[in-house]
């Protein structure tokens, strides 16, 4: 991997089963990887390979189900590739899922000091951040809580305080904030940019063009699992809606 890059992917596959009859038995597990597609499976990415650079700012492009949260899952080292490699230099901070990472019977302050101390952080240094972290998620009267009586989009406000108070170089931000009120999202999104102009690099799913075009400068075009596109946002984002009419 080139020193300059803090990502490098190549030649990526991943692939799935569509039900539980295609399941891979307990050899399979343990024997080299094949390339060949047993009945019942899917590629969800194939053949995908580009490289980032700190600070960049990328925009994931493409239909539901063409890879996208399967690319930052990747990245993030949730998942596992096929064949082919990730390669990951710096320290991840992902919001891909609205429950990932948090556990359900735990209550909010104990998820919060479970989430950051996984991620690094030490206590003392949670407790420096704790009060900052529930004001920004505005649940100030939910703290001990069960995070499984929280409702989606408290869950979304949690999560996004949490990973956005991280030092992580690099944020992973999916679809997931659509889920938060318009007021919570305009708040998350100043946020986001402050994480930017400290020189973070970003990953950001989402089909708001506004939002792509706004935070993004470089976007990968993903299609049935293959990257099409790797270019500047405003290009691509012209041949995504050229190809599906938007």
């Amino acid at each position: 991997m080139d020193n300059s890059f803090v990502i490098s992917v190549r030649d990526a596959g991943i692939r799935f089963r569509r039900n539980r009859r295609s399941s891979r038995n307990f050899k399979d597990l343990f024997s080299a990887r094949s390339r060949r597609t047993r009945p019942g499976e899917f590629w969800a990415l194939r053949n995908v390979s580009f490289d980032v650079r700190a600070g960049e700012s990328i925009g994931v492009v493409g239909r539901n189900g063409q890879g996208k949260s399967t690319l930052l899952k990747l990245v993030a080292e949730v998942l596992l590739p096929d064949e082919g490699s990730v390669t990951v230099a710096q320290g991840v901070a992902p919001l891909i899922e609205i429950t990932g990472g948090f556990v359900g019977d735990l209550t909010v302050r104990d998820n919060v000091y479970l989430t950051a101390g996984l991620h690094g952080m030490t206590k003392a240094e949670i407790d420096e951040r704790f009060a900052e972290i529930i004001a920004f998620a505005e649940i100030e009267d939910f703290v001990d809580t069960p995070y499984k009586h929280l409702s989606s989009g408290m869950k979304v406000r949690i999560a996004f305080a949490v990973i956005s108070r991280l030092e992580e170089p690099i944020i992973l931000v999916d679809e997931v904030l659509a889920v938060g009120d318009k007021a919570f999202r305009d708040k998350c999104y100043r946020r986001i940019q402050e994480l930017l102009d400290g020189g973070r690099t970003l990953f950001f799913v989402s089909h708001n063009e506004r939002d792509l075009r706004r935070f993004c400068t470089r976007g990968l075009y993903l299609d049935k699992g293959a990257l099409v596109m790797d270019a500047p946002i405003a290009e691509v984002l012209e041949r995504y809606n050229a190809d599906y009419g938007v």
